[in-house]
């Protein structure tokens, strides 16, 4: 594989010759950068960078990039990015009035998706898929964790699942793929809890497990979803067959989801627009990562997550975009990165490193990615020219990413 430089970056973003696992509470506001700076990748790794006086003299492919900058991808640890259709009618039902509760009742939400996901045929439901991974990787995503859920059933499930190991087969990026068959209760369960959980936990489990379908087990811990009790015997369950818990908690509830998932092992919580002084003290005696979905507040007009208050506890967030057809329609990352300075009063460099390292993290993904680091993937973005980083979120109407590479080479 040829070699690439990139010569006269104006600032190099996450430069680090050694890179922590994850970054947390104070540490989240020391961004690391290089001004001036060079890059040099070779056999899809990142094999060196440095100041430009330093730079080396040949190459197979050279790009000037000046006076723009270097950014490690973005690292999206939350989303369903496979679906079957868009759900505008309930953004307008939405607008009129009702809530998320109420159009979920009405057979909307969760329900919708899986009856429109049943109806269409695996070939198609890949076709759509792949769109939406390839206009996601053009915003600059370079590693992305994508969820089941909208089966809720054996066959629904296992469709899903085998969608997401057809795009790991055919991109390269990292994929990670999580089984979320207690994402809701199908309307022929609704009477029937317990009969739900064993057709997740003999059913569906065993058989996602025997053909190595999932990386992760998860469950939508909420009320009117799945309880307390009832994640942990999924967290438990899951563990048994060699996954562990990235688990939806706290979106609109503070019920002990998060005290569950801890004690689970899970290696993530996500969403947390409700979290209170118990809940970050539990989180901060644990290696499990605060995951947070601004875009999906913002597009359910709730309140956002108490990102300044975790992180001034010496909490580590990621930042995931919750990529949805019901509520968050965007798998883009930068207006993730926008939403969390502008309402959640996170500092651009604790957003560039929650949407980075701690989301490579949330994927156990940061040996390979999450920075620019020598020995790790080659995988980054040139931006168009801006004045500072923290114009990235500041300008959140434009499209900022000019050229992106994955495993050295230009996408």
């Amino acid at each position: 594989m040829p070699n690439l430089l990139i010569t006269n970056i104006k600032e190099l973003i996450q430069a680090r010759p050694k890179a922590p696992a994850r970054v947390s509470g104070k540490e989240m506001q020391q961004l690391p950068t290089l001004k001036d700076a060079f890059l040099l990748v070779e056999n899809n790794k990142i094999e060196a960078f440095g100041n430009m006086t330093d730079c080396p003299k040949r190459a197979d492919q050279i790009i000037d990039a000046s006076g723009r900058m270097v950014f490690p991808s973005w690292c999206d640890s939350h989303t369903h990015l496979v679906f079957a259709a868009s759900r505008e009618s309930e953004f307008v039902d939405r607008i009129n009035g009702l809530s998320y509760a109420e159009i979920a009742e009405k057979g909307g939400g969760i329900l919708n998706s899986a009856r429109r996901l049943r109806e269409m045929p695996e070939t198609a439901l890949l076709e759509s898929a792949q769109r939406r991974l390839e206009e996601v990787i053009q915003f600059g995503t370079g590693a992305i964790e994508i969820k089941s859920g909208y089966g809720l059933s054996v066959e629904g499930e296992l469709k899903m699942l085998r969608v997401i190991r057809k795009l790991k087969e055919q991109n390269n990026l990292p994929i990670k793929a999580t089984f979320l068959g207690a994402h809701a209760l199908p309307i022929a369960y609704r009477q029937n809890r317990e009969g739900y959980l064993q057709l997740i936990l003999q059913d569906m489990l065993p058989q996602i497990a025997d053909e190595g379908l999932a990386d992760y087990i998860d469950a939508f811990c909420e009320r009117g979803f799945f309880s307390v009790a009832e994640t942990a015997r999924i967290i438990e369950a899951g563990a048994k067959y060699g996954l562990k818990a990235k688990i939806h908690t706290n979106q609109f509830n503070s019920m002990g989801g998060i005290e569950a998932s801890v004690a689970g092992g899970a290696i993530s919580v996500d969403h947390l627009e409700v979290v209170n002084e118990a809940e970050i003290e539990c989180l901060l005696g644990s290696q499990t990562m605060p995951t947070l979905l601004p875009s999906a507040p913002f597009f359910l007009n709730d309140h956002y997550p108490p990102a300044r208050q975790m992180i001034d506890a010496g909490l580590p967030v990621a930042l995931a975009t919750d990529f949805n057809p019901g509520s968050t329609p965007s798998g883009r990352m930068s207006f993730v990165l926008s939403l969390a300075c502008i309402n959640m009063k996170m500092r651009p460099e604790e957003a560039i490193q929650a949407a980075t390292l701690n989301g490579a993290n949330a994927m156990e993904l940061d040996r390979q990615l999450g920075s620019i680091t020598p020995g790790k993937l080659a995988n980054f973005f040139i931006t168009k020219p801006m004045p500072s980083i923290a114009y990235l979120p500041y300008a959140f109407g434009s499209d900022l990413v000019d050229r992106v590479f994955i495993g050295g080479m230009e996408v």
